[in-house]
């Protein structure tokens, strides 16, 4: 039986390395550029790059093993990026097909309503930039039936063999097949809305579900650099070695870890901006954006000024004057400085917070607005004008700015620019966009409503769960900062109170302390000040994680970029002052 199971383990394992190297031929054979070229000028000098590594190692014996070291290592990474990049670019073109896919599903179906030219509809959405790699499949469409005389089912089957993305793959396939077969575009898009936003869903999941992998597995490498970080510290005292290079190193380790985990959670997470960024069009929440921005940068940096010239003596102000505490501990001088970036922080968490109140109205406000202008045969200035009177929350103001631009007989276009730059929702712009080229081209508003609120309406219960995945996300990140400050801080201020033990105990001059406990070795300041660049960083990259998981704003990631720096602050001077009271002698 173990036998059995040896052996079908040992199967898998070959069909698992054998679908990796599948998969990384084909994409090869998937790359812009023909794989004899990629082989002399790309692969060729990886591999004599890393020969030159290996001699550079072999050459250099004189040098430390530490210093030399990193020298093959580097043409290791350099030859496996050349190796693996076509892989890498394959996996970001099929997530950029799949981000967009329901979004231009959903433009499709609204222009496919109007019941215009089903050529014309490809060609409208080929020039429509914001969709990136779906546009440009958009214009290979179009130019295989234009340029080379192709019908649309034949190009379509042509491009489904080609493109990295299953989804997008199965959508043209079924697509061809009934338009071949005499079917109208409208009736199949209509009928593939439900299955499209089931593929959708099916993705974000799986990316959410992915982060949740890379939370237990940073959870458990952030663990393993603490202990390695905390023993960096404390075996100097029994080894006699140079503390400084053993915990720089440890440190750069660290910082290594730390990095890679943010570009996989970057790169894992699903593709859902919140925010839209309107061109030439300038609102009060800009207004107020930069306002506290400079404000909070300018603030900060006086603070910085006067922390690090009170720091090294060389200005009359310092900490101390602001601070009912002397001596000041060290990480407050780095705390304090960085504390007004709270001020855009809080500010872009406020406006966030009213943007998504504004997502969770708008499937019922264009639902109603489509319903009513679909039964009173009305323009969309006499249905708002009984509509702007509902409550719709945070959308009412701007339901009734739109009202009163149409009313004043704005372009309707202009009118619902305005209207989407004021809500500054990525999703209500697009949608709101949609139905209005829809009903531009004579669709019918009821049956644009109806599309547009239920495939909102799922993209706002899949946000739900990301902003589940944020929450647990940002309760990991405080607890691990918080654990691991109180780590490092405990070992370094056992090594402080084992120093001041020794010379006590040398004054006595009974026996050599300095041959059993070697604390001469140390600079305890300088250790100090490293561990709070830690802190630093620690708290750097873990708002920037928080920000790419929930999709917010940049300027959010202030907020919990200083919380998490106050953090490990309070916690580190916590630490010393507990150790000192406990095991001080």
């Amino acid at each position: 039986m173990a036998s059995q199971e040896s052996d079908a383990t040992a199967g898998q394992m070959r069909d698992a390395v054998g679908d990796f190297f599948s998969d990384l031929f084909e994409s090869y054979h998937r790359m812009h550029m023909p794989i004899r070229r990629y082989v002399f000028l790309i692969l060729l000098p990886s591999i004599g790059f890393l020969v030159f590594t290996i001699v550079g190692f072999l050459l250099l014996g004189f040098l430390p093993l530490m210093v030399r070291v990193p020298i093959p290592l580097l043409g290791v990474l350099g030859f496996a990026t050349a190796v693996f990049y076509p892989k890498v670019m394959l996996s970001q073109e099929r997530k950029a097909l799949n981000n967009r896919l329901h979004l231009l599903v959903t433009h499709m179906t609204v222009l496919a309503t109007t019941r215009i030219d089903r050529m014309e509809v490809f060609r409208a959405l080929a020039e429509e930039e914001e969709y990136g790699a779906l546009t440009t499949e958009m214009r290979r469409i179009v130019q295989l039936v234009d340029a080379w005389n192709q019908s649309l089912d034949d190009a379509l089957r042509r491009r489904a063999k080609q493109v990295p993305s299953d989804a997008l793959s199965d959508v043209f396939d079924r697509l061809a097949y009934t338009l071949g077969a005499g079917q109208s575009l409208e009736d199949f898009l209509v009928s593939e809305q439900e299955q499209v936003m089931q593929n959708y869903e099916t993705v974000y999941s799986g990316s959410l579900d992915n982060l949740d992998v890379m939370k237990d597995l940073y959870l458990s490498m952030i663990l393993s650099m603490t202990f390695a970080l905390v023993f960096a510290v404390v075996l100097p005292v029994l080894t006699g070695t140079d503390p400084t290079m053993t915990v720089g190193a440890v440190i750069a380790m660290f910082i290594f870890v730390q990095t890679g985990f943010y570009i996989a959670i970057r790169a894992m997470a699903p593709f859902d901006p919140l925010w839209y960024h309107p061109e030439g069009i300038t609102t009060d929440l800009d207004k107020w954006m930069i306002a506290t921005f400079a404000t909070g940068v300018s603030l900060t940096i006086f603070l910085a000024v006067i922390s690090i010239g009170g720091f090294f003596g060389v200005s009359p102000l310092s900490l101390e004057m602001l601070l009912p505490m002397s001596p000041v501990p060290l990480p407050l001088y780095i705390a304090v400085p960085v504390t007004p970036l709270l001020i855009p922080g809080l500010y872009m968490r406020r406006a966030e917070d009213k943007i998504k109140a504004k997502d969770e109205e708008f499937p019922s406000f264009i639902r109603a607005l489509g319903s009513a202008e679909g039964a009173k045969q009305a323009t969309s200035s006499m249905v708002l004008q009984s509509l702007r009177k509902k409550d719709f929350g945070k959308l009412t103001e701007d339901i009734d700015n739109l009202y009163k631009r149409l009313n004043m007989r704005i372009e309707p276009t202009a009118a619902w620019r305005y209207f989407t730059a004021d809500c500054r929702s990525y999703l209500i712009q697009k949608f709101s966009e949609m139905y209005l080229i829809g009903r531009e081209m004579g669709g019918s508003p009821k049956q644009l409503g109806e599309i547009i609120s239920t495939n909102m309406n799922v993209v706002l219960q899949l946000r739900q769960q990301r902003n589940q995945a944020t929450t647990t996300l940002i309760g990991l990140l405080y607890g691990i900062s918080a654990a691991s400050t109180f780590a490092f801080f405990i070992g370094l201020q056992v090594v402080n109170i084992l120093a001041n033990m020794t010379l006590n105990l040398s004054t006595g001059g009974q026996f050599d302390v300095g041959s059993i406990i070697n604390t001469s070795v140390y600079n305890i300041p300088l250790i100090e000040f490293l561990l709070i660049v830690v802190i630093v960083f620690n708290a750097f990259l873990s708002s920037l994680m928080i920000r790419e998981t929930d999709g917010g704003h940049k300027l959010n990631a202030y907020m919990h970029f200083v919380i998490i720096t106050w953090l490990g602050s309070l916690i580190s001077i916590f630490t010393k002052n507990m150790v000192d009271s406990f095991l001080a002698i």
